[in-house]
């Protein structure tokens, strides 16, 4: 399984910003899906995760009620939709999928990862 994040950019503290993984093929829908990101000088660190079919979401607490994930298991697709950013949400953001079908922020539990997408949020 190959994943493409995409979606990246500068935007300003407060505003919005959504990402895409697209992933290269169909069995990407029986997989738990997540959200990771990594900061200069900062291990990489836990956003989101949703479950194969989506019925289920985890987040880590700093992202809860900003941050939404979701998927397309048609388009082969899952989603970061980030609302209210901050400085602090300045990382390379990763998408992943894991060994599973449910939702965990274990980082040992993904085995494809994407090459990252940059979001840069200004004060």
């Amino acid at each position: 399984v190959q994943l493409q994040a995409s979606g990246g950019g500068l935007v300003q503290a407060g505003g919005s910003l959504r990402l895409s993984c697209a992933a290269s093929r169909r069995t990407f829908s029986n997989n738990g899906m997540g959200w990771f990101r990594q900061a200069p000088g900062k291990e990489r660190e836990f956003v989101a995760s949703i479950s194969w079919r989506g019925q289920s979401t985890d987040y880590a607490d700093s992202m809860k009620g900003r941050f939404t994930i979701s998927r397309d298991n048609a388009k082969n697709t899952v989603y970061l939709q980030m609302n209210s950013v901050k400085p602090e949400d300045t990382a390379v953001y990763y998408c992943a999928a894991a060994r599973g079908a449910w939702t965990t922020s274990d980082k040992s539990a993904y085995q494809y990862w994407g090459r990252g997408t940059q979001v840069t949020v200004s004060s």
